[in-house]
């Protein structure tokens, strides 16, 4: 190519640019807990309804096994925004992970249920010295299991066995329960092969039980792309909120479930979820404080003050779609 037609090119593509409609020029890498869970219809929703685009950025989203695997995922620099538990934080940042929450997502564990086989006759009284099966060491469901022993004070094992293996594995009989999230916890009660002895929805103190969370450094470095992509995020909030069908067809077709399981997912938990993610609002210290200590009463030795687990920075101006 002569040096003519390679001036005249970039000259069009110079053009292109200034005069065309805004394209993504960064790219935000969505880190998710597991797949049957309600931060990945946030994002798939994002996603659909094209509200990154609308942002000006593009996003990447990569599934994960459990919270904890997602927070070292993130800590690896493999995703840049991830959805865990204020108690994450705090533990990484004593082992030099330097994050914060820059969005409240849930104020409760909406659709959380200690559960176990259908013949099962067990309750929570007698776990003492059974197997209990949790996603991973670290994460949401280990810290409800963690929480049930303290607040029942009895003792048993908890078997990681990641987001996937929960159901599969309490089924099988390899745990003799299983914290399990909605909407399999919805489905599996539903179809009756499990039951409900313990509901965290309603038995575990209401606090700030996930967050939206970004390395600090990659906060410093591109707090435009970080506020572009909680905008989208919490822009998909208010769009499941005023589009039932849509959002239930979804999470149906997303987690290849019965609409009526999918009904229940939107009723009990989606529109549970926090609307604006205001890290600022008044209540938010006293609900992550309250996180940290009944991850402390679980076991967790690695707390931080709130200061420096939460950011004030990144209000969410929803999208629109």
């Amino acid at each position: 190519m002569s040096i003519t037609r390679r001036r005249a090119l970039a000259a069009l593509i110079a053009t292109t640019l200034l005069a065309g409609p805004a394209f993504a020029t960064d790219t935000i890498r969505v880190g998710l807990p597991t797949k049957t869970y309600w931060p990945t219809t946030i994002a798939e929703t994002a996603v659909r309804q094209k509200l990154f685009e609308k942002e000006g950025i593009k996003a990447e989203l990569t599934v994960y096994r459990s919270g904890a695997e997602t927070f070292e995922g993130m800590a690896a620099g493999a995703a840049d925004i991830i959805l865990d538990p204020p108690s994450l934080v705090s533990a990484g940042r004593k082992k030099g992970v330097m994050s914060r929450i820059v969005a409240n997502a849930a104020m409760g564990n909406f659709g959380w249920q200690l559960m176990v086989p259908t013949k099962s006759t067990l309750e929570v009284k007698d776990l003492n010295g059974k197997k209990v099966g949790i996603t991973a060491a670290g994460s949401g469901s280990d810290l409800l299991a963690l929480w049930t022993i303290q607040d029942k004070k009895i003792d048993f094992t908890r078997v990681p066995v990641g987001g996937g293996g929960l159901v599969p594995n309490l089924l099988a009989g390899n745990v003799d329960a299983a914290v399990v999230y909605s909407p399999l916890s919805f489905q599996v009660a539903k179809s009756g092969e499990a039951k409900t002895i313990l509901d965290y929805a309603t038995a575990a103190p209401p606090n700030l039980t996930a967050g939206w969370i970004v390395l600090d450094k990659f906060a410093e470095a591109k707090p435009d792309v970080v506020q572009k992509a909680v905008n989208a995020l919490y822009g998909a909030v208010q769009f499941m909120r005023a589009n039932r069908d849509v959002t239930v067809k979804l999470i149906a077709d997303l987690y290849e479930m019965p609409p009526e399981i999918a009904a229940m997912e939107y009723d009990n938990t989606i529109m549970k979820l926090e609307t604006d993610g205001d890290m600022g609002a008044a209540n938010v210290p006293a609900a992550v404080q309250l996180s940290l200590d009944l991850a402390k009463l679980g076991g967790l030795k690695d707390i931080v003050p709130v200061e420096d687990v939460i950011s004030t920075k990144f209000k969410p101006v929803p999208t629109k779609p």
